[in-house]
């Protein structure tokens, strides 16, 4: 009698059912950006050669044999899509490993390389893969079912001539919603504008609500990954008890190092459905000002020395 087999792809670096990843190198260049001390992200010449070491481990009672590998993964519907399987796609076939299958006892850790070698001809762009630490158990009786379980380590990598290109995004609208169970809702429309794709997280602040209330901050549900030129909707899901508004609302979303931030005054719906977006107030105006005034004090002063200047010079006569 035929098995089936259920596979599940824990989300990359996070440990699944006692087994577990994580990167272990980072170019010195990206040391002070988070991302890159969870996923492997570079940006690379053709023809370029790098080296990052994984750890992958075993925190259960038993020994647990491994196979490791690096598959395709892509950016689809603002989430950061894993392969089925073993599925290839071009970066994945430049990456290799020193260690591709191997028992690891309980409760221990060991490295594994991974070299990715880039062909003079690769095309150009920035491309997904995942390196994969796998644990499978076969089915232990005719009808019984195998199990899977991964667990993996993000590759970001970007290839082109000359320096890296700019990564940034905005936020574009703040749209006040409740959900049909009768949660308010903030949903943010978030546009990547540089090269590289972002995974954008943050928190929402509530103040000067009904009655000076204040409220939060309040993280982004889930994570978003939004790839270079795409637009999605990041949610932000609120206290069941607050009053409708209106509100002011400060949101604050990073990626890596970057980070943006979003001042707009709302008021949610009193039932379920979705309200007007509302354009994010300018974080410029103060600072714009104060520029206008110091540029006229500072011509104001050149005026003032001149004539001052001016009146102290000596008086010549003609002869």
């Amino acid at each position: 009698m035929a098995t089936t087999e259920s596979r599940s792809a824990t989300p990359a670096g996070t440990p699944g059912d006692g087994i577990g990843i994580k990167l272990l190198d980072a170019p010195t260049s990206r040391r002070d950006d988070p991302r890159a001390k969870t996923y492997i992200i570079d940006f690379l010449r053709p023809g370029s050669v790098i080296s990052r070491r994984v750890e992958v481990w075993n925190s259960t009672d038993e020994t647990k044999s491994f196979d490791v590998y690096t598959a395709a993964a892509d950016i689809q519907d603002a989430k950061f899509t894993v392969a089925a399987d073993r599925t290839p796609n071009e970066l994945s076939s430049w990456v290799s490993l020193d260690r591709t299958h191997f028992d690891l006892p309980a409760h221990s850790t060991t490295p594994v390389l991974a070299t990715i070698t880039v062909p003079a001809e690769a095309t150009g762009g920035e491309q997904y893969a995942v390196i994969w630490a796998q644990v499978a158990a076969p089915p232990s009786g005719a009808g019984s079912v195998g199990m899977v379980n991964r667990v993996g380590v993000r590759v970001y990598l970007g290839i082109g001539p000359g320096g890296e290109p700019r990564s940034d995004f905005e936020i574009e609208n703040l749209t006040p919603a409740r959900t049909a169970d009768g949660r308010p809702e903030v949903l943010a429309q978030v546009h990547n504008t540089g090269a590289r794709a972002v995974d954008v997280s943050g928190s929402l602040k509530l103040s000067d609500g009904p009655g000076e209330l204040s409220a939060g901050p309040f993280p982004v549900s889930s994570g978003r990954t939004i790839e270079p030129g795409g637009t999605a909707q990041v949610s932000i899901l609120l206290d069941q008890r607050l009053p409708d508004g209106p509100w002011k609302a400060d949101l604050s979303l990073s990626s890596g190092l970057i980070n943006r931030s979003a001042t707009a005054v709302i008021t949610f719906p009193s039932s379920p459905g979705v309200g007007e977006p509302v354009v994010p107030q300018s974080p410029y105006p103060n600072a714009v000002l104060a520029g206008l005034l110091a540029l006229a004090c500072s011509a104001l002063l050149w005026i003032g020395i001149r004539s001052w200047r001016n009146r102290r010079a000596p008086l010549r006569s003609e002869r």
